[in-house]
C-alpha cells in the first residue's frame, strides 16, 4: 500500500504532530505560522492562515495536502480544482483532537506510534487535572480570542481550562464553532465578573492595557487583581499537541496562583515532548 511522502500541512498543529510521529520528512511545505518544533521553519513557506499561494503549493507536487476548518475551506476547494489530494480536518474538541492524531498517524502508516503519542498526551493532562483537583476552589475565568469585537474561547480552550481547574463564563458558547456565533458583550464580562482572563489574540500581540482600559473593566476582578494573562495563540488556539502540553500547563499555572495552590514540578515536563 502507498502513503503519502510528500505532504503540505497549512496549519500548525499537523506539522508538528508528524513531526513528534517522526515523519517529519514528509514535509514539503508548510504555514508561515508553523513554529513547532524549531526545526519545522526550515520547510519552504507557502501559506498564510486564510490565504495560500496556489502555484507555489502545486510546484511542490504535493501527493497530499493537509487543511484545517472553514477559514480554509476556499483553500482547500481551490487546491482540489488543481488536481491535488487534500484532508480538511476540523476538529473543535479535545477528543475531536485526539482523533484527528490517530487519523493523521494513519495516513502515514503510524498508527501505532499515533496511540503512543495520545497516551503520552493523555497522561501529561490526567496530571494537570489531577493537580487541579488540589485547589481550594476553581476560579472563574474568561478566555478572550479576539478583542473586536470580542470573542470568547472555542471548545477545546474552554474544556483545556477546566482540566487546568478553572470555571469558564461563557460555557453555553462552547459548542459554537463559528467566532462570529461566541461573540460577547463587554457588559456581560462585567456582569459575570472573572477572577482570571486569558487573552490569545490570533497572529497579534495582545493589548495589555487596552483591555485594562474598556470601561467599567475596573470593576472585574481579575482586572482589579491584575490577574490577566497572554496565552501565545501557537500553544492555545492550534487544536493539537501544543494546546495539550504547553498551553494547559500555562493555564494551569496561573489558576494555581489565584487558587493558591503550587502545582508539583513534575509537571512542568508536560511542554517538551519536542
Amino acid at each position: 500500500m502507498e502513503y503519502p511522502r510528500r505532504i503540505v500541512c497549512l496549519s500548525d498543529e499537523t506539522a508538528e504532530t508528524l513531526y513528534l510521529l517522526g515523519e517529519q520528512d514528509r514535509i514539503v511545505g508548510v504555514s508561515g505560522f508553523s513554529t513547532r518544533p524549531p526545526a519545522v521553519r526550515t520547510k519552504p513557506r507557502i501559506s498564510a492562515f486564510r490565504d495560500a499561494n496556489a502555484d507555489a503549493i502545486v510546484a511542490l507536487k504535493p501527493d497530499l495536502v493537509l487543511t484545517f476548518s472553514d477559514v480554509q475551506a476556499e483553500i482547500t476547494k481551490q487546491l482540489v480544482l488543481r488536481g491535488l489530494n487534500v484532508v480538511n480536518f476540523n476538529q473543535r474538541t479535545v477528543k475531536e483532537i485526539f482523533e484527528s492524531i490517530a487519523l493523521l498517524a494513519r495516513i502515514v502508516d503510524k498508527a501505532r506510534e499515533g496511540e503512543a503519542l495520545s497516551a503520552s498526551l493523555r497522561r501529561g493532562l490526567d496530571e494537570i487535572a489531577n493537580s487541579a483537583k488540589k485547589f481550594t476552589h476553581r476560579p472563574t475565568v474568561y478566555f478572550e480570542e479576539w478583542h473586536d469585537p470580542l470573542i470568547s474561547g472555542i471548545a477545546w480552550v474552554d474544556e483545556l481550562i477546566e482540566i487546568a481547574g478553572g470555571e469558564v463564563i461563557f460555557p453555553e458558547l462552547r459548542a459554537c464553532g463559528k467566532a462570529r456565533d461566541r461573540v460577547v458583550q463587554p457588559e456581560e464580562v462585567t456582569h459575570r465578573d472573572p477572577e482570571v482572563m486569558f487573552a490569545s489574540w490570533c497572529g497579534m500581540k495582545v493589548d495589555m492595557e487596552a483591555i485594562r482600559s474598556r470601561p467599567g473593566w475596573q470593576s472585574i476582578r481579575a482586572v482589579r487583581n491584575g490577574d490577566i494573562h497572554e496565552v501565545p495563540s501557537g500553544i492555545i488556539l492550534q487544536p493539537g499537541p501544543a494546546a495539550l502540553t504547553d498551553g494547559v500547563r500555562l493555564l494551569h499555572e496561573k489558576l494555581a496562583a489565584v487558587a493558591g495552590y503550587e502545582p508539583r514540578q513534575s509537571a512542568k515536563h508536560l511542554g517538551s515532548l519536542l
